[in-house]
């Protein structure tokens, strides 16, 4: 029997609408509609950087699927295609979150 591969269904944005687990030839036979619409998606990333989700975008030019970014200063690193912190965290055993208001991180206090 085939192997079952996952497929994420892009809207004309290239956005992810739906990843459903199918074989090549079942996308390929325009059942589901065009054909192109429907991008492999790998579940441990060892193709096209990151596994699809909802909401995720395909970049045809970096052949890789991008998640949404949380913080608009946060940038994309190139190597994972994953979005990082404009600033490295601190590394002081503390624990910080991102502070998008003075885009950098900030302490977060136990009570």
């Amino acid at each position: 029997a085939p192997m079952a591969n996952y497929f994420a269904e892009l809207n004309e944005n290239n956005v992810v609408v739906r990843v459903i687990v199918a074989d090549e030839n079942f996308i390929k036979s325009g059942i589901l509609g065009d054909p192109k619409n429907w991008i492999e998606t790998f579940m441990d990333g060892s193709q096209r950087k990151n596994y699809a989700g909802l909401g995720y975008t395909y970049d045809k030019n970096r052949d890789a699927f991008i998640g949404p970014t949380i913080f608009k200063s946060w940038v994309l690193d190139e190597n994972t295609c994953k979005w990082v912190s404009p600033k490295e965290k601190p590394k002081d055993g503390k624990n910080y979150d991102w502070d998008e208001t003075i885009v950098d991180w900030s302490e977060v206090k136990s009570n």
